[in-house]
């Protein structure tokens, strides 16, 4: 792999390490265009039974497919605002931080909701102090959706989820969920519908693979 700095006075150690790092970089970049490629083969993953149930920002209780809009796939991520917290996940703020930032461009691809345990107006309220626009909050009623997904712990505290589901007729399916930190440190899989602990992965890849697949 070639390169050079666009600034004069480089060392040759400098562009020796810089020439090795490139080539892990390049190989780096390979690599996440299979991984990509795998998960846009992904058979179908399992019917989602259960009938989970969400308040929204009307004050409406609605299913898991309503909240798909005209949208065919819903990428949704679980952020740590319990009732109990004071305030909200520093990591999940800063997270959502640049999605709002990119929210209307996903938006046209896919619906993008935001699940929280706390009432939606608190939840909204937050946003309004971030100066956040276009994300979609919604409230999970009672705490099945957490317990099942393994994202409320014994002592109360969360765990964040980023799911991607997609619509097949009036059904919902799992398309894919992050389970590489919980498969990890608990060895715990998708059994009981994608159990899953969220990384922090970088947003834009996320978002731009998961509305890929139904572009």
């Amino acid at each position: 792999a070639q390169g050079r700095t666009p600034f004069p006075g480089e060392s040759a150690a400098y562009r020796e390490a810089r020439r090795a790092l490139l080539a892990e970089e390049i190989e780096f970049r390979r690599h996440m265009t299979r991984v990509t490629e795998q998960r846009r083969a992904l058979p179908d993953g399992p019917v989602i039974e259960k009938d989970y149930r969400f308040r929204d920002a009307d004050g409406a209780e609605v299913g898991l497919l309503e909240l798909f809009g005209d949208k065919a796939a819903l990428v949704s991520y679980f952020w740590m605002y319990g009732p109990q917290r004071e305030r909200p996940c520093p990591m999940c703020t800063n997270w959502l931080g640049a999605v709002a930032g990119n929210a209307a461009d996903i938006g046209q691809r896919v619906a993008l909701k935001i699940f929280g345990r706390s009432p939606v107006e608190r939840q909204l309220a937050f946003a309004e102090e971030r100066g956040w626009r276009g994300l979609e909050f919604v409230q999970t009623v009672g705490d099945d959706y957490a317990r099942d997904l393994g994202l409320l712990n014994e002592d109360g505290s969360e765990n964040p989820a980023l799911v991607v589901f997609k619509r097949d007729g009036d059904q919902v399916r799992l398309f894919w969920a992050s389970e590489m930190t919980l498969a990890i440190t608990n060895g715990i899989g998708l059994a009981r519908f994608a159990k899953t602990i969220h990384p922090y992965p970088t947003t834009a890849e996320v978002y731009r693979r998961a509305a890929d697949q139904w572009n």
